[in-house]
């Protein structure tokens, strides 16, 4: 993963705040449905900058006879993709050069429920965007995770190796050990930096302050600035107290072992798929060896041998099943274990201190 963070043509993400409430509001707001978009900036000088961004419509399927949740939820995941977003896009993104803004798409945006978002949809709409443009991102928000305070987002991007697999659409044993692709070679993570506007900064820096009854004295250098800087008021906090286990790590435990029994669903598909070309494997060769005894016989008796090919016509391999779901299954056990390390870092920490009074005297 360094060495493809290294070979990208940006090294970070920086997104407008603006950016980052548009996006939390139509997450939220779409929530559980999927929400997506797409996001238009600028690269400089290896940052790639996000200014702007404008969600995609969704067909609203609820009041539709015989409509469901999932399948709105299909149709925003795919939405990206889709032709009439594709010319929605393009008409948004002229409509934006017109009134001087930047209108060069960097990528799109999708919600995420607890991590959940390695699936073949983020994949295609990764690869739909990416073969055309290098200096493409996704946006990655889990509604979940900032529901609890603490913003969640996150910028990926699909390694040039697994874009090539993905382009030729062979994912079986041979040639992924050919290429030497597992499933840590799918995504490659980068560091996000959210920017503020300096009048929005100097805001900023003015709510905390409590309200004085003297007159303040305004500086009047850049030097009376760096001699006195802001004084942040401290906000003093008891929830980092509390003992309680963390409703979150108790739904991603849940959500991990599904995608592990999903993993070795996809590992027995396999294996069967190796045992039926096994048996066909075997019946070829006895058949291959009944042949040539034939020929042997026939020569002998000066007739002409028989064609020894005709086990092509004859018998069929099964066709090997694609390793991809498996390598996404795999890919999202990794998400959901680093979420429930992080997850347990805190818990581990305050059940250590208070153990004392949990052990039995």
């Amino acid at each position: 993963m360094a060495d493809s963070l290294k070979d990208a043509p940006f090294k970070t993400v920086q997104v407008e705040a603006l950016v980052v409430m548009k996006i939390v509001r139509h997450c939220s707001n779409s929530f559980p449905t999927t929400a997506t978009g797409s996001i238009v900036g600028m690269d400089k000088d290896g940052v790639l900058e996000i200014t702007n961004t404008f969600p995609f419509p969704t067909v609203d399927v609820t009041n539709a006879e015989g409509g469901h949740q999932n399948d709105a939820s299909a149709l925003a995941a795919a939405a990206p993709r889709a032709k009439a977003n594709i010319v929605y896009q393009n008409d948004m993104i002229r409509h934006l050069k017109e009134v001087n803004v930047d209108a060069n798409n960097v990528g799109w945006y999708t919600s995420a429920t607890m991590g959940n978002f390695v699936n073949s949809s983020f994949i295609e709409n990764q690869y739909h965007y990416q073969r055309e443009n290098e200096r493409i991102v996704a946006l990655v928000h889990d509604v979940s995770r900032s529901s609890q305070g603490a913003l969640s987002l996150r910028a990926f991007k699909l390694t040039q190796n697994f874009m090539t697999a993905f382009k030729e659409g062979k994912f079986t044993t041979e040639s992924l050990q050919k290429s030497k692709l597992s499933f840590k070679d799918i995504l490659v993570e980068f560091p996000i930096h959210v920017h503020n506007s300096h009048l929005l900064t100097t805001f900023l820096h003015q709510l905390p302050v409590a309200p004085t009854s003297e007159d303040v004295t305004m500086p009047t250098s850049l030097a009376d600035l760096q001699r006195d800087p802001v004084r942040m008021p401290l906000h003093p906090s008891v929830d980092i107290l509390d003992l309680s286990i963390d409703p979150f790590l108790e739904k991603t435990c849940d959500l991990l072992l599904d995608s592990i029994e999903s993993h070795y669903t996809e590992l027995n598909n396999h294996q069967y798929y190796q045992r039926q070309l096994a048996r066909e494997q075997t019946k070829i060769t006895a058949w291959q060896t009944k042949r040539k005894a034939e020929n042997a016989a026939r020569v002998a008796a000066k007739q002409q041998p028989l064609p020894e090919d005709e086990w092509q016509r004859i018998f069929k391999l099964p066709q090997e099943p694609s390793r991809l779901e498996g390598m996404l299954n795999a890919k999202q056990v990794e998400q959901y274990s680093k979420q429930i390390d992080g997850f347990t870092a805190s818990v581990s920490a305050k059940m250590f201190a208070v153990r004392g009074n949990l052990l039995p005297e």
